[in-house]
């Protein structure tokens, strides 16, 4: 079932084309990603989503619901993380969930939101006092306050450490497996390759492609490396005639196989029937990263 529909989104800042005709689809309980360089549009777009801006041109629908004119009773049902947020300092953990529940008809449990993020030891603290990443959790608490049928994280892991990072992609798993529709805007390939179903990648206010990370890679940089060390002297005829081999390189004692498809497999294959071991094989092909290097031309920091 498709919960947030994009047809045509434009979003002009005086002269300046923020969104330039994107179009998207998200369905109901997928991990959905948004990345693009700094500048690309990303934030305007899932603000227009959320019914924080209002498009120029285009339509948008989200659990059925214009945001322009539904605004009030999508915000019951869509919980949302900005890309900055801010609490007073001194206001303390407890108090901020038991605020933010009083907003909703009806609420989750914030007590057991506290739980579940780990926020439990620290309800008396106030939140100045609170850790990057312990602030992280608190605001994805607070997206999900509402016990919303959507929730948008909007660079949520940006400016954490190595550790805090990955313990806050544990808890947007743990979003997704309840069956909440997440649409995650970030600009880190890792995380977006280990979050999302699928992926939007916007550049210059347009959409460039949309597949799964995996279909993204093997859309833009089909083409694999295998470098072997084999256990006799073997032709470059040999791998060269195989199916979907674009190139064979002998580099000293080792060989280097370029090329598409099931290549690990049919060169494995050719091997063993001529008694011939690969050792110390390795299996080289495009990153996430690489993909989008190819789809925009530019890297994401």
């Amino acid at each position: 079932m498709t919960v947030i529909e994009v047809h045509n989104l434009h979003k002009r800042y005086g002269e300046h084309v923020a969104v330039d005709d994107v179009s998207f689809t998200v369905e109901r309980g997928e991990i959905f990603g948004i990345v693009g360089p700094n500048g690309a549009g990303k934030t305007t777009t899932v603000e227009c989503v959320e019914g924080l801006r209002r498009p120029d041109g285009g339509t948008v629908n989200v659990l059925g619901m214009d945001p322009r004119t539904d605004g009030a009773k999508l915000r019951r049902r869509v919980g949302v993380q900005l890309q900055e947020s801010h609490l007073p300092d001194r206001l303390k953990v407890a108090e901020v969930l038991d605020l933010y529940s009083s907003f909703y008809p009806r609420p989750a449990d914030w007590r057991r939101l506290l739980d579940e993020w780990g926020l439990a030891a620290k309800r008396d603290t106030a939140f100045g006092k609170l850790s990057g990443g312990q602030k992280q959790r608190l605001f994805i608490a607070l997206a999900l306050i509402g016990d919303p049928e959507v929730v948008v994280l909007d660079e949520l892991t940006t400016g954490l450490d190595p550790q805090a990072r990955r313990d806050t992609w544990e808890l947007v798993e743990r979003i997704g497996e309840r069956g909440v529709t997440v649409v995650l805007v970030t600009h880190f390939m890792e995380e977006a390759e280990r979050l999302c179903d699928r992926l939007m990648v916007v550049d210059r206010g347009r959409v460039a492609a949309i597949d799964t990370p995996a279909g993204l890679i093997a859309g833009t940089l089909p083409e694999q490396r295998i470098r072997f060390r084999p256990s006799s002297p073997v032709a470059e005829s040999l791998l060269a005639e195989l199916p979907g081999v674009a190139s064979v390189t002998v580099h000293g004692p080792r060989v280097e196989v370029a090329g598409t498809g099931d290549l690990l497999h049919v060169v494995t294959s050719v091997l063993a029937r001529h008694q011939i071991i690969a050792a110390d094989l390795r299996i080289e092909q495009g990153t996430l990263d690489d993909a989008f290097v190819a789809l925009t031309g530019r890297r994401t920091t």
